[in-house]
Order: structure tokens, then sequence, then C-alpha cells
């Protein structure tokens, strides 16, 4: 049995999922991000107390087919920007595209019409989260980040950043309250 779980964005949330299962002494074959698969089914009541398990740690079963789909979206888009490899060749539509196997103006439209902000700007909001955490680490430069994360420049980095934060990196790095939004918050 497959299970699609919204909010899973990193290796701790596999974990937490991970961990909320063996609880529940559920037999797991597989876990991923955004989707268990289950040795066994699972009984209505049985799927009722995981949601609610997971539920209380910031996670939930998503039974919608479009809310699958837009999670889907969300989940490579987040690996994407994770492995730090965005080249200037990156092209979103394309890498959408080719993943889901699917029109990018038919998955463009269903996550603009759910989500109520565009698959760019969702991209765009995620990329600036990962600046502000390698601009915290501060292991690589502005011009690092910059081609790490498929900017054409740094002044493209930064005109983006302070569009989106109020701030210049420099000015985020220097304020005393360097706010960071969770991936599943975005």
């Amino acid at each position: 049995m497959k299970i699609a779980i919204k909010n899973m964005v990193c290796n701790r949330c596999i974990a937490a999922v991970e961990s909320i299962f063996e609880d529940l002494k559920i037999d797991v074959n597989q876990i991923s991000l955004g989707e268990v698969e289950t040795k066994n089914e699972i009984s209505d009541k049985g799927l009722q107390t995981l949601n609610l398990k997971l539920k209380s740690t910031g996670f939930e079963i998503l039974e919608n087919s479009s809310k699958k789909q837009i999670e889907k979206i969300k989940t490579l888009m987040i690996q994407k920007i994770a492995e730090e490899d965005l080249g200037d060749d990156f092209i979103l539509s394309e890498f959408l595209s080719s993943e889901l196997h699917r029109d990018y103006s038919s998955i463009s439209k269903l996550f603009s019409q759910n989500e109520n902000v565009t698959l760019e700007q969702y991209f765009i909001l995620q990329k600036i989260e990962k600046v502000k955490e390698l601009l915290l680490y501060k292991e690589l430069n502005l011009t690092e980040i910059s081609q790490k994360l498929g900017y054409k420049s740094v002044q493209h980095l930064s005109n983006q950043f302070k569009k989106i934060t109020g701030f210049s990196p420099t000015q985020f790095l220097n304020s005393k309250e360097k706010k960071r939004i969770a991936l599943d918050k975005v």
C-alpha cells in the first residue's frame, strides 16, 4: 500500500515518519520523500490513527490526487535545490515536465490553482531560503552561492534576495534576526 504524505522535505522528515510507523507497528517496505510503501494494507481506523499521529508532528496523509501531485512537484523542486547544482542551463519547466511526464502548462496550472502562487514564484522562494541557509553556514561566498543555485550573476541573486526578504544578503547576515522559513511553510 502506498501512502502519500505531505510536508516531508528532508532526511529528518523521513526519520520522523519512520519513527511514527514503527511506534504504530506498521511494517514498511520503503520510505522516501512524500511517500511510504507499507508491507500490508492498513484499515480505515488504522489510517485515521496514523493521520492523527502524523498531524501532531506536522505531516499528514494526502488523499486527493491533485494534492498528491502538488506535493510531488514541491518535493522535486526542494530536492533539486538541495543538490546545489542548478547550472546556468537549468530550466524549471523542462525539469518538471521530464520528471512528471506531463505537459508543463498543465503542471503549472494545477500548482497555481491550488497553491495561490506560481511554480516559478515558489521555486524562487525555495531558492531564497537555500541562499539564507548557505549564507549562515559561511562556507561559501556569494559568487559561489549564485553559481550553485543557477543565478546568472551575484547581482541577480542580490536583487532577488532583496525583493523577497527586504534585505541585501549582507544586511541579512548582519541583522540580529536571521529569519528562515521552514521549507514546508514556503
